[in-house]
């Protein structure tokens, strides 16, 4: 019998358990204002791998999202441009600041934030815009990066799914004002919960750290709203040892989707997403659609995988406009994003991850091409 292959595992050896140790050891779990000694560590390492001066590390992705938007000054009455096909935590986010997520409609081809689609969005009450690097895809930032400098809109990135990403040479994360990563236990790398804001701007990262531990400049001084969204030293110390292994585990998972690919050849009715020529995948998933069909028959090509010991995921099923609380709320329905909605019917993904054998993509592969037939 086939082992159940996961979507996503987390890579944990010997080096994540001594480095809790010592920290267990050391009797310093964490720090009143978010800045113990594993934790500016982690920070630096991070931010030398993605290219900025500064990375805030924060206790989830989420909290990495909402405290980026404060920074910027979102606030009651503004609006926050993004996809509607993530996870909700990026409207989420703008929600918990009393603006309103404005969604514009994704490019069919990289199932990502189309540039048309923001632009015909936007209003005098645009704050900000979130493009999504979706499923590890990095976004084509520049249309993007263009559309807000001519307006003077702040650009965060939703890097939570693209560690290890790059677009023209540079990493997801260090092209918009700010970038915003997740360490959730299935995520490239992971603290188990966590998250990262990165930044070349000092106020934004100054901001930032005040943010995250009650809006305090000093003990007991808060100079501004924040919150408790600190990370603990325990978190940062598993941080520092996957940060270190990330580079290997990110070429497995290319070699892994170059491999699937091929295996596949894209049978039957089936087509992967197109990153930028100029980009660089992290692929936390492997997305592909299942061109012509509709959400019952892909459903029911996942629900064959499954029975196959292969665990097929739908990300994401219902786009967030079509979930009640942003119909209520935002008022959009049924066929306000035409590709999103046919998108959210068609794609399905694949674990490429670095436990992953190539014994499990040839597999993966030749269940694939069976059931299509």
């Amino acid at each position: 019998m086939r082992n159940y292959i996961r979507i996503n595992q987390p890579c944990i050896g010997k080096e994540e358990l001594r480095a809790v140790e010592e920290v267990l050891l050391s009797g310093v779990l964490t720090d009143k204002n978010g800045m113990g000694p594993r934790v500016m560590e982690f920070e630096r390492a991070f931010a030398n791998f993605i290219g900025v001066k500064h990375a805030i590390a924060v206790s989830s992705g989420t909290a990495a999202l909402h405290a980026a938007l404060l920074a910027v000054g979102v606030k009651a009455g503004d609006e926050v441009v993004m996809p509607s096909f993530t996870f909700s935590a990026t409207a989420e986010a703008a929600v918990l600041c009393g603006a309103k997520p404005v969604f514009a409609d994704i490019d069919p081809d990289s199932l990502s934030i189309n540039a048309d689609a923001v632009s015909r969005v936007l209003s005098n009450k645009t704050k900000a815009i979130i493009p999504v690097h979706l499923y590890g895809q990095p976004v084509d930032m520049d249309p993007i990066l263009e559309i807000a400098r001519e307006r003077g809109i702040a650009v965060i990135e939703d890097a939570a799914q693209a560690h290890g990403a790059s677009l023209g040479g540079k990493m997801v994360g260090s092209m918009g004002d700010m970038g915003c990563f997740s360490f959730y236990g299935t995520k490239n790398m992971t603290t188990g919960e966590g998250g990262m804001v990165t930044t070349n701007d000092d106020d934004y990262a100054e901001a930032l750290r005040a943010i995250r531990a009650h809006g305090e400049s000093r003990p007991y001084w808060s100079v501004r709203l924040g919150h408790n969204y600190r990370m603990t030293e325990i978190s940062a110390a598993i941080g520092l040892a996957q940060l270190q292994k990330l580079p290997g585990m990110l070429e497995r998972r290319r070699e892994n989707a170059a491999r699937l690919s091929e295996a596949l050849g894209m049978v039957g009715k089936l087509s992967a997403p197109k990153a930028p020529e100029n980009g660089s995948s992290s692929w936390y998933v492997y997305t592909v659609r299942f061109v012509g069909a509709n959400a019952g028959r892909r459903n029911k090509l996942v629900e064959k995988l499954r029975s196959k010991n292969i665990d097929a995921q739908v990300y994401y099923e219902t786009p967030v406009h079509l979930m009640p609380f942003y119909m209520e709320r935002f008022g959009l329905g049924m066929g306000a994003l035409p590709e999103t909605e046919k998108a959210s019917r068609q794609v399905f993904s694949l674990p490429v991850h670095p436990m992953v054998a190539p014994d499990d993509i040839e597999y993966m592969a030749d269940t694939i091409r069976k059931l299509i037939k």
